[in-house]
């Protein structure tokens, strides 16, 4: 997708999760603005911009990866994102394919710093720092003090599905010891909810029907607004919105989950009954190691609770084993709530040392081939449950948003589905064939292979 018109042109590369996304969008429409041509075609660009991840290995690599790839066809790149963020002038010595390795605080100058690029002068790459210390330590001191980089500004889509990213917030106050995120995302630091409805409203008037809300942790949403209920309130108000006819809320942390946010989340018209729940493990022992809370009984008293007001409500979560100090018995432990859990979705991740973290200086490492054993074992298990709660929606009635057409193919996803995570369900029959992507049909589930569904509109 590129503007019409001659002048300077850059491609865009997106990777890791849909808060990069919105990232890339922002960076777009600041480019656009001063009159670059934003494509995301690597292949006719003066210069790639690679907005980078850095969360785990494999997503470090893939972003290395990419950077490599687009300097190989001889345009000049520049590495932004997460993993530039996070190291900085290491990166930039490892990674001299780059031309530039650009920090958060880039953002609003991003024109400048890539006609800079372009024009071959030297950029010097940043020094990382712990970004939690940038801002106030109460939280509803932080609105004052927002960088630069977290501030609203126009946004272009650089894709034309009916479904998008909307961004609740920035960073986070937990303290995790497995995650290195809010060392270089930041202090939580929510937007206000005028500026999310009017940038809701702006993506509907593009052709948005669905609205994913994505932050680090949607569950804080509004306590440094002084309100913790915030949510809570704007769902209705987005779910409003002329055009939107789903919103769905990502990254909830259990133990923050309100009664108050559930019923929001499992009640509201508009809202999808989808619990994006992260609870890493179900070994209280375990869990209190790696700075979390919560239990096999507390985790299903939860899923409880929010299946007595939406019975039929999705839930995934991600899990990871192999952590520091974990045992036969917390694995088992872990299985046995996997189990009754009844998730629709199940990421496993196996342990590694991230830098910078509590973890990688805990002691009771476990071997590499105990890790790969555990993840593999965890993986086909959640992969056998996932399928097993699909099967249970055969004979039910869910509400599908059509995401493509192509070659009498029709392909959505229903409440319980999230975008590029959770599976899709393809729909079939006479009436299949009429839909167009963005049409949101009752359908009938007559099928399911793993985590995919089969449905025929009603």
């Amino acid at each position: 997708m590129s503007d019409a018109g001659s002048g300077r042109r850059v491609a865009l590369l997106t990777l890791g999760c849909a808060r990069n996304e919105v990232d890339s969008e922002e960076l777009a429409g600041r480019l656009a603005g001063d009159g670059w041509q934003v494509t995301t075609d690597g292949e006719r660009a003066d210069v790639v911009l690679v907005n980078t991840c850095g969360f785990v290995e494999q997503a470090k690599r893939e972003s290395i990866e990419t950077v490599l790839a687009a300097a190989d066809r001889g345009a000049k790149v520049v590495a932004a994102g997460c993993l530039a963020e996070r190291y900085g002038r290491e990166l930039a010595s490892n990674l001299p394919e780059a031309a530039a390795v650009l920090s958060f605080d880039d953002y609003p100058v991003i024109s400048a710093r890539l006609s800079a690029v372009l024009a071959g002068e030297p950029i010097p790459a940043h020094t990382p720092q712990d970004r939690r210390k940038r801002l106030p330590l109460a939280p509803v001191e932080r609105q004052g003090a927002v960088p630069a980089h977290l501030r609203a500004v126009p946004r272009r889509r650089l894709d034309d599905r009916p479904v998008a990213p909307l961004k609740l917030a920035s960073g986070c106050d937990r303290r995790c010891a497995f995650c290195a995120i809010p060392s270089f995302r930041g202090a939580f630091v929510s937007r206000p909810p005028d500026e999310l409805l009017a940038e809701a409203e702006w993506l509907a008037g593009q052709g948005v029907r669905e609205l994913v809300l994505v932050s680090e942790n949607s569950t804080s949403y509004g306590k440094d607004l002084g309100d913790p209920r915030a949510l809570e309130k704007l769902l209705p108000q987005l779910a409003a919105v002329s055009g939107i006819v789903r919103v769905r809320v990502s990254y909830l942390q259990p133990a923050e989950l309100r009664p108050g946010l559930i019923e929001a989340i499992a009640t509201t018209p508009g809202v999808a009954p989808y619990f994006d729940l992260s609870f890493q493990h179900a070994s209280e022992a375990l869990l209190r190691r790696m700075r979390r809370f919560g239990s096999t009984e507390r985790f299903l008293a939860l899923l409880a609770d929010i299946r007595a007001l939406a019975p039929a409500a999705g839930v995934r979560s991600n899990v990871i084993v192999g952590f520091p100090g974990e045992t036969r018995a917390d694995v088992a432990e872990l299985v046995r709530f996997l189990e009754a859990a009844r998730l629709d979705a199940i990421g496993v991740f196996g342990y590694s040392d991230e830098e910078g973290t509590e973890a990688a200086g805990l002691s009771g490492k476990l071997a590499p081939a105990t890790i790969r054993r555990r993840y593999q074992r965890l993986l086909g298990i959640a992969e056998e449950l996932s399928a097993q709660r699909a099967a249970e929606r055969i004979g039910s009635t869910v509400e599908v948003l059509v995401d493509s057409v192509a070659a009498g193919v029709v392909e959505g996803r229903a409440a319980h589905q999230a975008p590029e995570v959770d599976g899709s369900t393809t729909l079939t029959g006479d009436r299949a064939a009429q839909l167009r992507p963005g049409e949101l049909v009752t359908a009938t589930v007559t099928d399911a292979e793993g985590v995919d569904l089969v449905a025929v509109p009603v």
